[in-house]
C-alpha cells in the first residue's frame, strides 16, 4: 500500500513496512548512522540517526521506525541536530583511541610513518619507497634538518627508546630516483630552499578531527608491544632494507588502522564536533590478536554498536562475538567459555567490514 509522507518539506511516496531512514535514502535525503547496516537487523543504538516527527512532536530513530501515512519529518532542524551532537559526544566520551599516531601528528611534512613502518616491517619495500615518493613533494627531504619530532613524540620511548623513525625515513628516501630529490648539502642555497618548502607545507593530518586517549597506565601502554614483530634488536644506524625493517618491527602501531575509514570520525567532522578532552574510562586499552585470522579487537574503541554481534547471528557452526554483563558495564568479546583465537574463523573480514570504528581491524 502506498503512503505519502514529507521529509524536509518534501512529498515523497512510500510504501509501509519501510523505515524512515530507508525512504530518506532511496530520495536522495542524507541522514548519518553508525550502527545501521544494509541488510543487518536495525538495533538502535548510537542514536545518530535521531529525526523529529513534527505531528507527533517526538523523536525517533529513523533506522527502525516505520513511516506512517502523513507523517511530516525533519532531518535537518536546530534541536535534530542537537540531538546528534549529544549522541555522537557521548560516544566519544568513552572512546579512548587516537585516530593518529603522535609520530605522524608532529611531524611538519605530514609524512605517513606508521604506514611506512608496516610496509617495511612486511618486507614490501618496494611500496615503502613508493609511498615516500608521493609524500616528499619538495627538493628536499625534510628529515635532513628536522629535530626529529616523530622521535621525541615516540610512545615507545617510555618503554625503552624511540624507533629510528629518521633514519629510517632517510634510508628509504634515498631510495627513490636520485634525481627527482635534491638532498641539502649545506649550500646557502639548499637551506634557502628547505625553508621556502616547509613554508609551503601544510599538514593534512591536523586539519581532520582526531581523538584522544586520555590518561595512560603503564600496564596500557604496554598493549601495543603486542604488535612489536621485533626479537628486541634495535638498529640506530639504518643503511639497508633489512636494517630498517628490523627497526620497523620495533613500531607499536599507536594509530587507527580505519583512520582513513571511520565512521564516527567522518560524523564528527559532519557535526563539527570536538574530542571530548576527558574521557570515562569503562574500558583499559587493550588488544586481542587472533594469530589464525589476524583479527586484532580493541575494545577501548567499540561503540557497541553490535554490528559484528549481529552479522554473525546466523553461524551456528563457529562461536562469534556478543555481548557480555549488562547496562553500563556490558561489552563486545569472545563467549566466556572460548579464546579469542577461536572465533569468528571465517567472517573475521566481514566483521571489521561492518565495524563502524577501529575497533576490529586486520593485521
Amino acid at each position: 500500500m502506498k503512503i505519502r509522507i514529507k521529509i524536509d518539506n518534501i512529498e515523497i511516496e512510500a510504501e509501509e513496512n519501510q523505515t524512515i531512514l530507508n525512504v530518506a535514502s532511496k530520495a536522495g535525503i542524507h541522514i548519518p548512522t553508525l550502527c545501521h547496516k544494509e541488510g543487518i537487523e536495525p538495533y538502535s543504538s548510537c542514536m545518530v540517526c535521531m529525526v523529529k516527527d513534527n505531528k507527533s512532536d517526538s523523536y525517533i530513530p529513523s533506522c527502525s521506525s516505520l513511516v506512517q501515512d502523513g507523517m511530516e519529518i525533519d532531518t535537518t532542524g536546530k534541536d535534530v541536530l542537537n540531538l546528534r551532537r549529544k549522541a555522537v559526544e557521548l560516544l566519544l566520551s568513552e572512546h579512548r583511541a587516537e585516530c593518529e599516531a603522535p609520530c605522524r601528528i608532529v611531524c611538519p611534512a605530514g609524512y605517513n610513518i606508521p604506514l611506512m613502518n608496516r610496509l617495511l616491517q612486511a618486507g614490501k619495500f618496494e611500496d615503502a619507497i613508493e609511498l615516500a615518493r608521493s609524500e616528499v613533494k619538495t627538493p628536499s627531504v625534510h628529515c635532513i634538518e628536522c629535530a626529529a619530532y616523530c622521535e621525541n613524540a615516540c610512545r615507545r620511548k617510555k618503554i625503552d627508546e624511540p624507533v629510528s623513525i629518521r633514519n629510517i625515513m632517510l634510508f628509504v628516501s634515498r631510495s627513490i630516483n636520485k634525481d627527482k630529490i635534491v638532498y641539502n648539502t649545506g649550500n646557502k642555497n639548499d637551506k634557502e630552499s628547505v625553508e621556502h618548502e616547509k613554508k609551503k607545507i601544510t599538514n593534512p593530518v591536523r586539519k581532520q578531527f582526531s581523538s584522544r586517549i586520555g590518561k595512560l597506565e603503564v600496564e596500557e601502554l604496554r598493549e601495543w608491544l603486542k604488535e612489536c614483530a621485533g626479537n628486541g634488536d634495535r638498529y640506530r644506524e639504518i643503511d639497508n632494507f633489512k636494517t630498517a625493517g628490523m627497526e620497523a618491527d620495533n613500531c607499536m602501531h599507536c594509530d587507527c588502522r580505519a583512520a582513513g575509514d571511520c565512521r564516527l570520525r567522518d560524523i564528527a567532522v559532519e557535526l563539527e564536533i570536538k574530542d571530548p578532552s576527558g574521557k570515562l574510562v569503562n574500558a583499559p586499552i587493550a588488544k586481542k590478536i587472533n594469530p589464525k585470522t589476524g583479527l586484532i579487537f580493541e575494545n577501548a574503541k567499540c561503540i557497541k554498536c553490535g554490528l559484528c554481534v549481529r552479522v554473525c547471528e546466523d553461524s551456528s557452526d563457529e562461536s562469534a562475538l556478543c555481548f557480555i554483563n549488562r547496562g553500563f558495564i556490558s561489552m563486545i568479546s569472545e563467549p566466556l567459555t572460548e579464546g579469542f583465537e577461536d572465533i569468528i574463523k571465517t567472517k573475521a573480514d566481514i566483521c571489521v567490514e561492518v565495524c563502524p570504528t577501529g575497533a576490529l581491524s586486520k593485521l
